[in-house]
């Protein structure tokens, strides 16, 4: 999609395609159809409520209220240069997603949990669906797939620092805008990074091992 939801410590860098979560998106957001739809736009370009209801596996009709409570909310918008009297096409209003309030969390505490589950729940379906293609893909690519997980145990400024320093990194790598798309060399090809920062505080430390 991206969406971005970095440590409260860590104020938000937003461009002009970029969004930072209100109360009133927040709520727009709040339903795992409604996010798949705004990740497909952003990643594939702009759709009719019959194509991405082919996409979701849902009706068209279900799809087309979603996009106009998206709309409503400022998510999406008419492309007008593409559609006709029979077929209106959207298209994403902005590139990435920006959630780390934690006020906001604590008022709308009930919309915050189900627009997190259903990002949650979009970055478990992009891995299946990357494994699900995994064999068909050439061997370079098959061979750079990667799923690890590390546990840490770390202060809450270090985890700061930690989600700093991953997206430094990542950024030197962006190439997601059609300016900067263009510096690619060749044979770059889409490749998705999800970071997950899961904090699992209360855990016991491990106990030395007994000589």
């Amino acid at each position: 999609m991206p969406d971005h939801t970095p440590p409260p410590s860590e104020a938000p860098s937003p461009d002009e395609r970029s969004v930072v979560l209100d109360a009133k998106g927040l709520r727009a957001l709040a339903h795992p159809v409604r996010v798949q739809v705004v990740g497909l736009l952003r990643k594939h370009g702009p759709s009719t409520a019959t194509r991405l209801a082919e996409r979701l596996g849902v009706n068209s009709g279900t799809a087309s209220y979603h996009l106009r409570q998206l709309g409503a909310a400022g998510f999406v918008e008419e492309d007008t240069e593409r559609g006709n009297a029979r077929e209106r096409w959207w298209r994403s209003v902005h590139r990435t997603t920006w959630f780390n309030d934690p006020e906001l969390a604590e008022r709308e505490p009930e919309a915050a949990l189900a627009y997190q589950q259903s990002v949650a729940s979009l970055y478990a379906l992009r891995t299946r669906q990357t494994l699900n293609e995994l064999q068909t893909m050439p061997r370079a690519w098959r061979e750079r797939f990667d799923l690890s997980d590390w546990a840490l145990r770390l202060t809450p400024e270090e985890t700061t620092a930690l989600y700093r320093e991953l997206e430094d990194v990542i950024g030197r790598y962006r190439r997601d805008t059609p300016e900067n798309a263009a510096t690619a060399p060749a044979g770059a090809e889409r490749v998705g990074v999800i970071t997950h920062i899961l904090p699992e505080p209360n855990t016991p430390a491990p106990e030395a091992e007994t000589p």
